[in-house]
């Protein structure tokens, strides 16, 4: 027997119809927005808000003797320092900031914001690249896409090269000590937790 989920998700009807949207903010950066759903029950509920982002990279990066690359930077969101791997937005070729952009081209991008935020961000490169896995964002409220991939075997190429918003030291972990970060809270980026957990299968 065959397991179709295209199938299956016609037969469940859960489906939300849009009505409406109001774009709140939409610049460079964000497209947010104010929305109404019909549910499938028919019920109207609003305002539900929703935003889009850049999709982006996150690079579980080994060097040659098998300690990890981390960054460490302020998280506005937590009012934090946090610790986490390498990461940052994939430059779109169709020059758009934000939006659906699926399938082979975009993961394509994908490799290539990969091998450019890491050398950025921490002044290594890798030959030795794979890909893990593209995961929603926050699939409850965004409609953005994590590309996971993992670099082994990295080596120093170069200094950073920071955006003007970046401010970042780069740090090497042991894998213990990345697990005790995680085990006691010190890890704080779930995606980036998810990637470590799938780059260690």
């Amino acid at each position: 027997m065959n397991f179709n989920l295209d199938d299956e998700q016609d037969k469940e009807n859960l489906a939300w119809e849009e009505i409406h949207t109001e774009h709140i903010v939409q610049d460079d950066w964000i497209d947010f927005r104010r929305s109404a759903y019909r549910f499938p029950d028919g019920s109207v509920f609003e305002p539900y808000y929703s935003y889009s982002r850049k999709d982006y990279v996150v690079i579980v990066a080994s060097d040659e003797k098998g300690n990890y690359l981390c960054v460490r930077q302020f998280r506005q969101g937590i009012g934090e320092v946090t610790t986490e791997f390498p990461a940052g937005g994939i430059e779109r070729k169709d020059g758009k900031e934000y939006g659906p952009a699926r399938g082979v081209s975009a993961s394509e991008d994908a490799l290539a914001a990969a091998k450019r935020e890491l050398l950025e961000e921490t002044g290594y490169v890798s030959d030795d690249w794979k890909y893990l896995l593209s995961v929603p964002s926050n699939a409850t409220l965004a409609d953005n896409y994590a590309y996971i991939f993992a670099a082994k075997s990295c080596r120093k190429a170069g200094e950073q090269n920071l955006d003007e918003t970046e401010f970042l030291n780069v740090r090497k972990y042991s894998a213990g000590e990345i697990e005790e970060m995680i085990r006691k809270g010190g890890f704080q980026q779930a995606v980036h937790i998810m990637a470590w957990l799938l780059a260690r299968r």
